[in-house]
């Protein structure tokens, strides 16, 4: 591996240090996309079971707050009703929306720097492929007898460089780009069902309020 660093030269670092920060926001988002972590599927039935009559007490609602995405919205409902008993429906649904952008802020934290590293790698892997063409070209130039016959370790070297370069532009970028969408995909899934869920609770704190 080492050698193949050596051979592929200095333009390969910057693809390194993008597959390592590439790596480590996959594995990032892995752990913070759980379901558990923004819809725990029950929830929403059992904040609304606690509620029939009343709102909930103040330690029910930091209890939800802290449970997840999906609960940071119900409990900035139930906060507002209870400074509030008659707050206005356009009120309460301008606190629901709050809630629910700051949620999706969150949902989408790192996602543009994973579309940023699958669209440079690319052109990194093309900048070390144009070095190495340099390369290649420079092994071909001097003067004197041998001048145009070419220095066969400077342009092994430049091939080296050149089909490196380009190979592990694309080995970083082709699994970002993959990955990128894969989390687009699954965002875009909990924007909606925590819309749905929102505009039901909306439904059931318009019994609520005095």
């Amino acid at each position: 591996m080492f050698s193949i660093i050596q051979a592929a030269g200095w333009p390969i670092w910057p693809l390194l240090a993008c597959s390592v920060v590439a790596l480590a926001l996959i594995i990032e988002r892995f752990l913070s996309l759980q379901i558990k972590k923004i819809t725990p599927p029950r929830l929403l039935g059992e904040a609304i079971a606690v509620s029939r009559t009343s709102t909930p007490s103040a330690d029910i609602v930091l209890k939800l707050e802290q449970n997840s995405l999906l609960g940071t919205i119900l409990a900035s409902g139930f906060q507002a009703l209870s400074v509030n008993p008659r707050i206005s429906e356009g009120d309460l649904r301008a606190t629901l929306e709050g809630a629910g952008r700051q949620a999706a802020h969150q949902l989408e934290r790192y996602l543009a720097a994973l579309a940023t590293i699958a669209s440079a790698a690319p052109l990194l892997g093309l900048l070390g492929t144009v070095i190495g063409m340099i390369e290649i070209f420079g092994a071909h130039t001097g003067t004197g007898p041998t001048a145009g016959a070419g220095n066969p370790a400077q342009l092994a070297q430049g091939i080296s460089m050149a089909l490196y370069n380009t190979a592990f532009g694309l080995m970083v970028a082709i699994p970002a780009l993959i990955f990128w969408r894969y989390f687009r995909a699954r965002v875009d899934g909990y924007l909606l069902s925590m819309e749905l869920s929102a505009e039901r609770f909306m439904r059931h704190l318009n019994t609520l309020r005095k």
